[in-house]
Order: structure tokens, then C-alpha cells, then sequence
């Protein structure tokens, strides 16, 4: 499948627009002054072996803010 290009102004305006595109599988290179800068692609099935370390919801109702925790280390 061919990627198609966007501009990062374009992305940051209508990130929803391409986040429903790449769910369809649809991949994007991402270009900021002409260059390119990255490149968004759908999660394969490789990617996504992500593993639950820790549950924040399970310490407090809606989780437990990122300053609470870097506090405590």
C-alpha cells in the first residue's frame, strides 16, 4: 500500500480524520518543511504484544497522576 503524504499542520487540525484512516489500515508519512519527519501506520499484530505491568485503576478510581508517582521515587 502506497503512503500518502500530510503535513504535521494538517495532522495536528485533523488528527481524528487520520486516526479514523489508519484504523482502515490507511498509512501516512508525515512531512514538516518538505522533510519528512515520521510516519503513522496502522498496529500489526507484532505491535501490539504489550503487557500489563500495573494497574493504576486498581490503586484509585480513574487512575493516579504521573506527579504522585515520580513524588514517591
Amino acid at each position: 500500500m502506497k503512503n500518502s503524504i500530510i503535513g504535521l499542520k494538517e495532522l495536528r487540525e485533523n488528527t481524528e480524520v487520520y486516526v479514523t484512516q489508519v484504523k482502515k489500515g490507511k498509512s501516512f508519512v508525515v512531512v514538516r518543511k518538505s522533510k519528512p519527519v515520521f510516519k503513522i501506520s496502522p498496529v500489526t499484530d507484532e505491535d501490539s504484544l504489550w503487557e500489563t505491568v500495573i494497574d493504576f485503576t486498581r490503586i484509585k478510581k480513574g487512575g493516579v497522576a504521573i506527579e504522585d508517582i515520580i513524588s514517591r521515587l
